[in-house]
């Protein structure tokens, strides 16, 4: 054999492929992230909604008043319109001041945290109500599928706003009551979501297979049905937000929401609504304008999660 021969036999094969790399997976969590950040106006009103929720958060400590301490109120300071100085500290209200002499800044910082607190524990408390009934709504069909949705076409056919002033017309004002009235409202939306959602994971096979393996009822519905029904619960959770801190500012408004000592938005424009045509345009003008914004923020947030979540939605 020749020294070329033995050369060539040598020299590593030029067409022999290297084995291709497994392509990278990425994670649900990321895509979703990454289709949320596509869109501009979702990030926005993301965060838009961050910086509100920490001004309602961070409200004692950014604010320089107390609107609910009637120690720091002076009824000299009352009426003032806005960017005038206080005659009893010599500080400036920005946005001025109610009848009361209430810093205006600092009542609708305080009044953001309750219309939050308000509408995120209603939601919690209605999502984990009408998840129950909507999941075993599915999973057990039949008469209990019949009787629960009968309950529900039954509530949503009457408007929200009108079954809320039954209810609070019965228990009377205060914070827990109007979260109660909520939750007796919206728990309807989240249970048919879910029941719809559930129906179709149920016919599948998995679900199939853990009845063979006889996991007890509760075990099959939360831990393996209602996991793939979360994304439209997301969707419907995100919207009933806004919808429950416009209703809830709506009750207050009308008088029977949140007593007058913890103002929430609603209220603080309630206050305001009989000094418009005297000139004092700020008392209600800017409440409305931070419960405008808060939902705009809100729905735009919601309005993108639809988006990614439902194919048929996108371009």
């Amino acid at each position: 054999m020749s020294g070329e021969t033995i050369v060539g036999a040598l020299e590593p094969k030029a067409d022999i492929a290297e084995p291709a790399k497994p392509a990278r997976v990425d994670s649900p969590l990321k895509r979703l992230a990454q289709d949320f950040f596509a869109d501009r106006l979702a990030v926005f009103g993301l965060c838009l909604f961050v910086v509100i929720a920490l001004i309602a958060i961070l409200a004692p400590w950014i604010t320089p008043q107390n609107p609910y301490d009637l120690a720091q109120l002076d009824i000299m300071d009352g009426g003032l319109p806005p960017g005038e100085t206080s005659f009893a500290t010599g500080g400036t209200y920005w946005l001025g001041t109610d009848q009361q002499g209430r810093d205006m800044l600092s009542a609708i910082a305080y009044g953001l945290r309750i219309s939050l607190v308000v509408a995120l524990v209603s939601l919690a408390c209605a999502i984990v109500v009408g998840v129950a009934a909507g999941v075993a709504a599915a999973y057990f069909g039949g008469r209990t599928d019949a009787l629960i949705m009968r309950v529900v076409d039954l509530q949503l056919s009457f408007p929200a706003i009108l079954i809320a002033l039954i209810l609070l017309a019965l228990l009377g004002r205060g914070v827990d009551k109007v979260i109660l009235a909520l939750v007796i409202v919206q728990w309807a939306y989240y249970a048919r979501t879910v029941r719809s959602s559930a129906i179709v994971e149920r016919r599948k096979d998995y679900i199939d297979a853990a009845r063979c393996l006889a996991l007890s009822h509760r075990r099959i519905m939360f831990r393996h049905l209602l996991p793939n029904c979360v994304p439209p619960l997301i969707v419907v959770a995100t919207v009933q937000i806004a919808q429950a801190i416009a209703l809830e500012a709506t009750l207050s408004f009308l008088g029977v929401g949140v007593p007058i000592t913890e103002p929430s938005l609603g209220l603080l424009i309630s206050n305001g609504y009989d000094y418009l045509l005297s000139g004092r345009y700020w008392v209600s003008l800017f409440p409305g304008v931070a419960l405008v914004i808060t939902i705009i923020a809100i729905n735009l947030v919601g309005d993108r999660l639809r988006d990614i979540f439902n194919p048929r939605l996108q371009s």
